[in-house]
This record gives structure tokens, sequence and C-alpha cells, in this order.
């Protein structure tokens, strides 16, 4: 399949993974889709496979005085996932970012009372479930996110990773964290998501709320 980039937008991202998903044909899928800007790509995959769509909540660990710099990530049920290797080049301990990584718990949770409130996730057990971002750049918070699939899906199903670009070099890394992993395109000059399309706004949690709504999956009122 050729594709032509930068992409326009999430959406026509989206729309593409949605027809490459269509033909593998999953059986009783649902969509996760990685807040913010992984909602966005997720909502067209949902609709073409008529698939229910939810959000599954990560968080990056950044480094204590380089916040952009990622060393781990966490997601939702409390799994934390470290770049031991990382943390070794830094010259870090785990307990260097405890503190950093209290701080994501608690924006994690303030996330999944925003985006779902009480509702729990769907359940998983025996369904083929498509975990959506917009992009691999690390794939530190993709990887947090597919071990909890994992864990909370216990083996009964497949789990496929979907997104529209990646860096080769982060999907090389990422095989055996999924049963298949769906990216279109890999260019080898990978510096960050948002250089592969011509909007790339930053999402708001109204902007997610907005988007889970026209799919059918509403949140709460506290914000």
């Amino acid at each position: 399949m050729r594709v032509r980039l930068p992409y326009a937008d999430r959406a026509e991202a989206g729309a593409l993974l949605a027809e490459i998903l269509w033909d593998m044909r999953p059986r009783d899928p649902v969509v996760l889709a990685l807040p913010r800007g992984g909602v966005a790509v997720a909502v067209p995959v949902a609709e073409r496979l008529r698939a229910p769509l939810d959000v599954l909540v990560t968080r990056k660990i950044g480094h204590p005085a380089r916040p952009e710099l990622g060393v781990g990530a966490i997601a939702e049920g409390g799994l934390l996932v470290l770049d031991y290797e990382m943390l070794d080049r830094l010259g870090l301990e785990p307990e260097d970012v405890a503190e950093v990584a209290g701080r994501e718990r608690r924006e994690l949770a303030r996330r999944v009372r925003v985006y779902r409130g009480d509702r729990p996730l769907p359940d998983l057990r025996g369904r083929d479930v498509i975990v959506v971002d917009d992009g691999l750049a690390t794939g530190g918070t993709a990887r947090a996110a597919l071990r909890a699939v994992r864990a909370i899906q216990a083996g009964r199903g497949r789990v496929t990773l979907a997104v529209p670009v990646a860096a080769p070099e982060t999907v090389e890394a990422m095989l055996g964290e999924a049963d298949t992993i769906v990216v279109p395109v890999t260019p080898e000059n990978f510096r960050a998501v948002g250089q592969w399309y011509r909007r790339f706004d930053q999402l708001t949690d109204d902007d997610v709320l907005g988007l889970l709504a026209e799919a059918g999956r509403g949140g709460t009122d506290d914000t």
C-alpha cells in the first residue's frame, strides 16, 4: 500500500489504518485508544470495524530533570514499565524516578475519572483487542498499554498494535509485545510523530470527550 506523507491529520491516518485492519477480519474486536492523540486516530478505526471504542490511559515517566526524556511509562491497573537500559545509561536507579512516577499515577487516575468515570474497561477476554495511537517514537507508553492489555485479557484473544507511523527501530523493539503490529510506514529519518502530519494539534480532555461521545462513549463532567 502506497502512503503519501505527511498525513493531512489524525482522521486521515485513522481511515488508512481502518482499511488495513478491516482486511485482517478481527474477531469480535474492541478498539482501545491511547489518549490523547490516539483517540482521534481510533474513531474511524472503530467505525469501520463496527467495534466499541474506549480509552486505555497511559502516562510517560520522564527524567526527573528532563521531563521530555522518557524512562518508562505506567498504564491503567497500576502497571509500571521502566526502561532499565535508559536508566542505566543515565546513571539512575528506579527509586530516582519514584516521585515522578507518583505524580504520573495521580494524573493517570484523574484522566481515567474524566474519560470513563466509574465505568470499567470493556471485558477483553476472548476478544481481539486493537490498541491505537497516533505514532510511535520511543514506544514506552504503547509497551505499557500492551502489557496491561495482556494482563487483563489473560491471553484470550489476539492483541494488535496499530499506528499510522513509527520509528523503524521502535517497531523492531516492540516485536513480541503484540501478536501483530500494523504500521503503514516507518520512515528512516524519524524524529518526532508530529513531523508526519500536516495538522497535529495538541488535543485537550474536552476534545477527547467529544470524540468519545461521537463514537458513543461518553465521559464525565469531572474536568
